[in-house]
């Protein structure tokens, strides 16, 4: 192309439209990059054996019935995420959505209405339920009488029903063990998540990826989740970690059964 032929291709209109999209798409850009965005990031939490202790106070307090001393771990597992306050950009949220150990949620479904203090009134009344839920599966199980034996549950600020499986499984293990002398983890590091219901009863709850992650990160190598999250559990899981879904309390005792006697086992 001669120099006297450029100036009017570059004057073509479908040169000054390309132009002129192209300016938009990049001022699209530049304020996309500023804008809060109605996510929230969040990432792997903390987890507490329920055998143990958390911020130093036991997890489980019960009286009625004689206790055992117990060995191995049974961690509950949490996701932390950004304050809702806190601006979630653009680029910020692109970086997250790549990035195995972060994932990024609408707001309004890890905060009702975007407000902390309703937040935190559910997902407390969440754990109440869900710890009421967990005694009394944990007793029927055993057949014990509620009555008779009863159970505090302390773990702080922690929120949420998804603690409800391994709260069950930790009275069942400080009161009855394996029902053999023994103990239900047989001495290993087991965490795992899921909402309980009464009659035993194992639900999904939502953000299994991370919450692998977070169990593998403090030492655990089996994790128990809901049948109905297999799925969910295989995106990047550790592999140090041996996935076990379950339907019920039941199922999760015999599951840990079968780990210590090197039986059948399921998996995801």
């Amino acid at each position: 192309m001669s120099d006297t032929k450029l100036p009017k291709a570059l004057s073509a209109p479908r040169t000054r439209a390309l132009a002129l999209c192209g300016v938009l798409v990049a001022a699209l850009f530049g304020v996309a990059a500023f804008v809060p965005l109605p996510y929230t990031l969040t990432w792997p939490g903390l987890t507490a054996d329920t055998l143990g202790s958390y911020q130093d106070r036991p997890v489980l307090t019960i009286t009625g019935a004689p206790l055992r001393t117990t060995e191995g771990e049974l961690r509950m597992v949490t996701i932390s995420a950004t304050n809702p306050g806190q601006k979630t950009r653009f680029w910020r949220a692109l970086q997250a959505w790549f990035d195995p150990k972060e994932a990024v949620r609408p707001t309004d479904t890890v905060y009702p209405q975007g407000n902390p203090a309703k937040a935190e009134e559910v997902t407390a009344q969440q754990m109440a339920e869900s710890q009421d839920s967990a005694t009394e599966a944990a007793l029927s199980y055993l057949h014990l009488s509620p009555d008779q034996v009863k159970v505090k549950v302390d773990l702080g600020d922690v929120g949420g029903p998804s603690a409800g499986q391994m709260l069950a499984l930790g009275i069942v293990d400080k009161l009855a063990g394996d029902g053999k002398g023994g103990d239900l983890t047989g001495g290993l590091k087991v965490a795992g998540t899921g909402t309980i219901e009464k009659d035993g009863t194992v639900g999904p709850v939502g953000g299994v990826p991370l919450k692998t992650q977070a169990a593998a990160r403090d030492g655990a190598t089996v994790f128990l989740l809901p049948k109905e999250e297999c799925a969910d559990a295989k995106v990047n899981t550790p592999k140090t970690l041996r996935l076990v879904p379950v339907g019920t309390l039941a199922e999760s005792v015999s599951a840990l059964e079968a780990l210590r006697s090197g039986g059948s086992v399921p998996s995801c």
